[in-house]
């Protein structure tokens, strides 16, 4: 069992950065795959981007590539997105999400543990 919340989310410029942490409990979290996706108001949930359990691999949407990072802290049961130059279309509810599986999955559906999620808006 996995229990995830997010932080760090806010009103923003255009251009400028954030970045969201997750913080997990539970034993397993060290060999979980997490991921970051998001919900804007109207459309489907969409993947962000997702890190393997070890940190090595990562994966990235190609509309948030070379502007986010994702990153994982084992030691400390978290997990944090790096935002930069973000967009008005950025703007949505990003939400955190794990799951014991071997690889990383870019489908909400594949993944057992999410939380509450953070609001993210992005004025232009």
């Amino acid at each position: 069992q996995v229990q995830l919340v997010e932080s760090g989310g806010g009103l923003v410029q255009a251009g400028g950065s954030l970045t969201l942490s997750c913080a997990a409990s539970g034993r397993t979290f060290s060999s979980s795959v997490m991921g970051w996706f998001r919900q804007a108001p109207g459309k489907e949930r969409e993947f962000v981007a997702g890190i393997s359990w070890s940190g090595v691999n990562t994966y990235y949407a190609d509309y948030v590539k070379g502007r986010f990072t994702i990153a994982r802290d084992n030691a400390k049961n978290m997990v944090y997105l790096q935002m930069n130059s973000l967009k008005a279309e950025d703007t949505a509810v990003y939400y955190c999400a794990a799951d014991r599986r071997v690889a990383v999955a870019t489908r909400s559906k594949e993944y057992a543990y999410w939380g509450q999620g953070t609001a993210v808006t992005v004025s232009s």
